[in-house]
């Protein structure tokens, strides 16, 4: 066995392991990451990218904020439609502040870049991972590595970022955790295609056929979404089907600008809302996917790991700056506040922008009056508007 000696190590390697490794290797914190994919594969993990203004200062504090800079789509607002009408949100000027569209891939790839440059210690593929006691003093974490060979990692902290499949959360015994979740019955069909974005803006539609989402990644790549089945396969639907249930969709005034071409990847994404407490259990803790799963209606995912990795990463630098444990130990407390302000809105977005199985003639008629209210009050907007662009942290 290979014995390895670490100060925090971070079980996944994904976006909110590695940026919370980069935030502690600044102040001179050793970290270890665990990551069971490839560098490739977590590359290949197409995800949204609307980031929190929160978010980016953060990111930029980690090092990452350049091509953000220079390659992030600044939205000072976003459209929303119902029954083929739509109306704009002006995040600007109910709340002062915007959003920047940015893919999460790209995020990752800036990340390890600077994790590279620092030469952290990251392992991929690894196997069989086993956290042996999180209350321990000195917690281990034994883990095969991508030969085989048995490795055990002694360090102060172990960080579960491995998401909502992964081993952390499950260490937490039953009888000291509690779970929320609800699981809603339709999945978000989306499609990569190589085509200019239908708007300057996300355009969010609500229509009686069903949701709709017109996004982007860059000049000339789109990420759209339609509401689907939750049943089904990505193979089941063509490309023709796609462009035709997304045209029914979209507020009249951007039919004529939507350019259709072939899909370059295409997925169905599951929607749930899900909350695990304690995010905290001796010195394991919890951040992102691991502990909260919200449907990406109100664009939280990445954002709330982010938040997560904020709160959790001041409160180990000041336990190594000698200021004990008070921060480490508010960290569940504090993120969970955070945590469930973003379920709430994502669940109230995905409510009324979504068609239910069971939805009625009366669900569809209060569905209608509460898109007609956000459409006429500004005071409705700008709470909307608080909400989308994130609560301050």
């Amino acid at each position: 066995m290979v014995n390895l000696k670490t100060q925090v190590t971070i079980i996944g390697g994904g976006p909110s392991g590695l940026l919370l490794s980069q935030l502690l290797m600044n102040e001179g914190i050793e970290t270890i990451v665990l990551e069971k994919h490839t560098k490739c594969h977590v590359l290949s993990r197409i995800r949204a990218g609307v980031l929190e203004s929160g978010t980016v200062e953060i990111l930029k504090q980690a090092g990452v904020g350049e091509r953000i800079d220079i390659d992030g789509f600044v939205h000072e607002g976003t459209y929303l439609s119902s029954e083929n009408k739509g109306f704009r949100v002006s995040f600007s000027e109910t709340v002062g502040k915007s959003v920047t569209i940015f893919g999460q891939t790209e995020v990752t790839k800036d990340l390890y870049q600077k994790q590279e440059e620092r030469e952290a210690n990251i392992f991929f593929q690894v196997k069989n991972v086993n956290i042996v006691d999180p209350k321990s003093s000195k917690t281990e974490v034994i883990f095969e590595d991508k030969i085989g060979k048995e490795n055990k990692v002694v360090s102060d902290f172990i960080i579960g970022c491995d998401g909502f499949h992964g081993v952390t959360r499950k260490r937490i015994p039953l009888s000291q955790r509690k779970e929320y979740e609800r699981v809603y019955p339709f999945g978000w069909l989306g499609i990569l295609s190589e085509t200019p974005p239908v708007s300057d803006e996300l355009i969010y539609a609500n229509t009686s056929d069903g949701f709709a989402l017109c996004s982007m990644r860059n000049n000339n790549l789109s990420r759209y979404y339609i509401q689907c089945d939750a049943n089904t396969r990505a193979e089941d639907y063509s490309d023709d089907y796609f462009w035709k249930e997304l045209i029914k969709r979209l507020p009249e005034n951007s039919r004529d600008n939507l350019k259709t071409g072939p899909s370059i990847e295409k997925s169905i994404a599951p929607l749930r809302s899900f909350v695990v407490e304690p995010l905290q259990y001796g010195n394991l803790f919890l951040v992102g996917d691991a502990a909260h799963i919200v449907p990406p209606t109100g664009a939280k995912g990445l954002n709330l790991a982010v938040s997560d990795v904020h709160y959790l990463s001041e409160g180990l630098v000041s336990f190594y700056n000698g200021e004990g444990k008070k921060k480490l130990s508010d960290y569940s407390k504090i993120a969970l506040k955070r945590i469930w302000k973003a379920v709430r809105f994502s669940w109230w977005m995905t409510t009324m922008m979504h068609e239910f199985p069971e939805t009625k003639e009366f669900d569809r008629k209060i569905k209608l009056s509460e898109l007609e209210h956000l459409a006429h009050s500004k005071f409705a907007q700008a709470h909307f508007a608080e909400n989308y662009v994130g609560v301050p942290l």
